[in-house]
């Protein structure tokens, strides 16, 4: 008997019993879609979180009063001293390895205004250097960058994110006009390209300007900001982030027997923080289909018990025929992975369009997780050759004689 013959008997078997069959296949449809739709979440996680963390650059270290992540009593952090732009202009001057320095501090969300046209009230209003486009991978559409004299000056210039052009110059060259933020007019000198949602939020609803221009209209010299420092090359942050820990110790006065009273923070430390989330995701899911699988595994058998147990006849008038134990053996493991495998694909298919609603709901890219996929068929391959290997030996062993007379 060839395998196309034993693929067919198979199928007629188990269509026979259509109930017994589905309910069965049922516990490896919940098994299979519990690990593939965590699987399929946790990649749409990682491609997201990969695909925005250029937010901040690769080799960006942001000096903060506050870590990246919160656990616990926040009063530590909240009753620490502010990080200033004096703190930002004295690092400035003492840094050596760091590439380039930028301070950051958002003044305000208000609208702004061209002519006839207003934006909404939700536009930010960030302060920084030339430097900051590049330490938040930001790219100029048209116009050009701040110049050191735009800083040292205060002159009242800005650049304007997509959110802002799409408004107020949509058919109109922005570059040169002049806009309206709080009262005060701003020559446009450059539109940023498009650069979409990190965790749901706009990054293009911004407008820069210098910082210094920002401390003359808004004040606050101590305002609490945030310091990015580009470091050479990847391989350089540590170095980088020792000489940013001493240097800011000695600027902000801290005593050699007490703690830091700041941050550095990374995207490796964002990356940390992704990756414990992750592998909860991962244990769970594994831990809730490894459990649905095994009492599937047990149902397989159970059913394929019963299967043999109806079928006596059947094995009893396939033996007096000339049929093998072989084949007997063959048949009834076929059964088996064959109900693994449907119950298989068919958890793989919804939990994959589960696990990509995610990616839907945080615009990321739709992903199929390849290896966790052809694991699954490998892995119910193995389960169905596991559970149905007993019912399979107990049929092949039937007496033919005692069959036939099994009523």
């Amino acid at each position: 008997m060839n395998y196309f013959e034993i693929f067919m008997m198979s199928f007629s078997a188990l269509r026979e019993n259509k109930l017994r069959t589905l309910l069965t296949m049922l516990a490896i449809v919940v098994g299979v879609f519990a690990i593939i739709a965590s699987v399929t979440a946790v990649n749409v996680l990682d491609t997201y979180f990969n695909n925005t963390l250029n937010v901040m650059g690769g080799s960006v270290l942001t000096v903060a009063k506050y870590p990246n992540v919160r656990v616990g009593n926040s009063d530590e952090y909240r009753n620490r001293k502010n990080i200033t732009f004096d703190d930002y202009e004295n690092l400035t001057e003492r840094a050596r390895l760091a590439r380039t320095i930028s301070p950051w501090e958002t003044f305000n969300y208000t609208e702004v205004l061209f002519e006839d046209k207003k934006t909404e009230p939700n536009m930010r209003v960030r302060g920084s250097n030339e430097y900051f486009l590049n330490n938040n991978s930001f790219e100029i559409e048209d116009g050009r960058n701040f110049l050191p004299d735009d800083i040292q000056y205060a002159r009242k210039v800005a650049i304007i994110g997509e959110d802002v052009r799409k408004v107020l110059f949509k058919n109109v060259n922005s570059v040169g006009k002049y806009i309206q933020i709080d009262g005060q007019t701003y020559s446009v000198i450059a539109t940023l390209k498009a650069k979409g949602t990190t965790l749901g939020q706009t990054n293009d609803n911004i407008i820069v300007i210098p910082y210094t221009t920002g401390i003359q209209v808004y004040g606050g010299g101590d305002r609490d900001i945030l310091i990015q420092v580009s470091a050479p090359t990847m391989t350089l942050i540590p170095e980088t982030m020792d000489e940013l820990i001493g240097l800011m110790r000695t600027i902000r006065k801290v005593p050699p027997d007490k703690k830091n009273d700041f941050e550095i923070n990374s995207n490796n430390s964002l990356k940390g923080v992704f990756e414990n989330f992750t592998n909860y995701l991962y244990i769970f899911g594994f831990v809730v289909g490894g459990i649905a699988l095994l009492g599937a595994g047990i149902g397989v058998m159970n059913i394929m018990l019963v299967s043999v147990t109806e079928r006596t006849k059947e094995i009893g008038i396939r033996k007096a025929i000339g049929a093998t134990k072989s084949a007997i053996t063959r048949q009834f493991l076929t059964e088996a992975v064959f109900i693994c495998q449907i119950g298989g694909f068919i958890g793989l298919i919804v939990g994959v369009l589960v696990g990509n609603i995610l990616a839907i709901v945080m615009e990321s890219q739709v992903v199929f997780p390849w290896g966790a996929a052809v694991g699954g068929i490998v892995g119910l391959t193995f389960v169905g050759l596991l559970f149905g290997v007993f019912p399979a030996i107990k049929a092949a062993r039937l007496d033919p004689i005692e069959s036939l007379r099994y009523e």
